[in-house]
């Protein structure tokens, strides 16, 4: 089979992608009009317009307005399946997801409600579709630490529903440090660690990430190549960097994605894997990502399936699975 045949054929574990950032504009206009929000578009082709964005922030500021139409425990339901519809068509066959209860906390919506439409969501897509998942509740580290032990505090009664804990909007400026205390506490009360660095933000919040955070993945983390020893480094401990490849375009972070450094990363033996990131603003869900860096770094078969391969070793399901799926790559 061809390259495009062996991406779609290939079982796939994601390991970074933000649920608000599945929300399609279509899906966006009619929870909206349900829920009798008004949202500053006429129509779907106006909210269409507005996800075209320039940079990190001016995307920020329409994946937020979105959200605000999010406020029924049925509505993180719908946005959750439709994702899951997605996954179903790109076999991928498990997913650790991003929310932001922050995003939904702020605007008076419960924390439980969030969680009871995703996990819901996530319950019918093991029964219906055999897609399994596992939720990541994320701090948003444009805002302040004392907001990050609030919503740690919010999350501990739902404990055995979140995996893990994660960092994530705007990264300049915000450095893993910010949050060294309250990750701390997060790790003491079992929780696994995973933090988004590396991607606007420099090599130096990579190791903060590292060091301070103590993280079991690093989210994109492409920056690490302007650093020797930090390349040195996330090799030998075999660290998992989750990258982005379209979301690293549209967000300028490379200028051409025949300048991407995925394929070079993953040549010098660092822990890449393929993700979508907000795929409903970056022009592409999991098999989209796959064919674009295929296309213009002239990926072969055996590296298509050492990404794959390696999403399943970065996930957080257990040994008996990850080797389950492994055997499954390796046999096409």
């Amino acid at each position: 089979m061809n390259q495009i045949e062996l991406i779609r054929a290939l079982p796939k574990a994601e390991l970074h992608v933000h649920i608000e950032g599945t929300f399609e504009p279509e899906l966006m206009f009619a929870i909206a009009q349900r829920n009798q929000i008004q949202i500053p578009y006429q129509s779907v082709e106006e909210v269409k317009q507005a996800y075209n964005f320039h940079n990190l922030q001016s995307f920020l500021d329409i994946y937020y307005a979105g959200a605000n139409v999010l406020v029924h425990e049925q509505d993180f339901y719908d946005l959750a399946w439709a994702y899951f519809e997605k996954c179903a068509e790109d076999h991928v066959v498990h997913t650790e997801m991003f929310f932001d209860p922050q995003t939904h906390t702020e605007r008076g919506v419960e924390f439980a409600t969030v969680l009871a439409g995703l996990k819901r969501a996530c319950t019918d897509a093991k029964e219906k579709l055999g897609i399994s998942s596992q939720l990541i509740m994320c701090f948003l580290r444009h805002l302040s630490e004392e907001k990050a032990f609030e919503t740690l505090e919010q999350a501990l009664p739902f404990k055995d529903d979140i995996i893990a804990i994660g960092l994530d909007s705007s990264e300049v400026g915000h450095p893993p440090a910010k949050f060294e205390r309250v990750f701390a506490k997060a790790r003491e009360a079992g929780f696994l660690i995973v933090a988004h660095a590396g991607e606007e933000g420099p090599p130096a919040y990579i190791w903060e990430a590292l060091d301070l955070l103590k993280v079991n993945r690093i989210d994109h983390g492409v920056r690490s190549e302007e650093d020797e020893g930090l390349m040195t480094r996330l090799i030998a401990e075999k660290m998992p960097l989750t990258v982005c490849p379209l979301s690293n375009l549209k967000l300028c972070v490379v200028n051409d994605m025949a300048d991407h450094n995925i394929r070079r990363l993953l040549q010098k033996g660092v822990h890449v894997t393929v993700n979508s990131d907000d795929p409903s603003y970056f022009g592409g869900y999991m098999n989209d990502n796959f064919v674009a860096i295929q296309q213009a770094l002239d990926l072969n078969n055996d590296e298509l399936k050492q990404l794959a391969i390696n999403s399943f070793e970065a996930s957080f399901i257990s040994d008996e699975e990850k080797q389950k799926w492994i055997a499954e790559v390796k046999q096409i």
